[in-house]
């Protein structure tokens, strides 16, 4: 018994060296993937409809604006100028909460742009940890302080080939 613990104390040192551990840099090839260029401009593309919206509702808002100070100074009746107040701070209250839905809906689309392309970039880094061996795959573009790329083996580029993109690839950006 004492015999087959010595060995296995002997030998686990050796199984530790024969592991294999990589490395990749996400980020790098997030912004080389075509997928990243495309949600850029469809998120750019809907940043760009809801802006023309809010700004249709502001210039509104300003007109309204505009008409209620001439109806101020045409003597207009108290009940009207009341009523028309009321709809530009109705008015003014709906650009606000739109402004809000705005940005929640762009965060909401871009989140979900960028879940499909984490789960396109984890199941290439899958695949080639599990082709490669490796023990553990780290991100050096993630919250790792530090890694020793003398026992690390930088796998950014099979990842690349594995998506299909070339090693040499330029970030994509978006038109």
């Amino acid at each position: 018994m004492k015999k087959l613990l010595i060995l296995i104390l002997m030998l686990a040192p050796m199984s530790l060296l024969a592991q294999k551990f990589g490395y990749v840099n996400s980020a790098e090839i997030i912004q080389v993937m075509p997928e990243y260029a495309k949600a850029l401009k469809d998120v750019q593309a809907l940043e760009k409809m809801y802006t023309d919206e809010f700004n249709s509702i502001r210039t509104e808002l300003e007109k309204k604006g505009t008409e209620f100070e001439k109806m101020q100074q045409d003597s207009v009746p108290e009940n009207i100028l009341k009523r028309r107040y009321e709809e530009l701070m109705q008015l003014q209250q709906r650009l606000q909460e739109y402004g809000q839905e705005i940005q929640q809906n762009l965060q909401k689309a871009e989140m979900e742009k960028m879940t499909e392309i984490n789960k396109k970039l984890q199941d290439a880094l899958a695949i080639v940890g599990k082709e490669g061996s490796y023990v553990c795959i780290f991100d050096a573009a993630g919250s790792i302080p530090f890694i020793n790329t003398n026992i690390c083996e930088d796998v950014t580029a099979k990842v690349k080939s594995k998506l299909g993109i070339a090693a040499n690839a330029v970030p994509a950006v978006a038109k």
